[in-house]
């Protein structure tokens, strides 16, 4: 018996959840940034 694809399927897995958690991380930081730095974009607009 070869372990060695049980070890890839296994790092591929882990790859993905470390993927999965940047993501949702990326969403959460835009969700929570997004209405600020808009507003801060729009203020410079209306300031021109």
């Amino acid at each position: 018996m070869d372990s060695k694809p049980k070890r890839a399927a296994q790092g591929m897995v882990e790859y993905a959840f470390i993927l999965v958690l940047v993501a949702i991380v990326i969403v959460v930081a835009i969700a929570m940034l997004g209405p600020g730095v808009g507003n801060l974009y729009m203020s410079v607009v209306n300031s021109l």
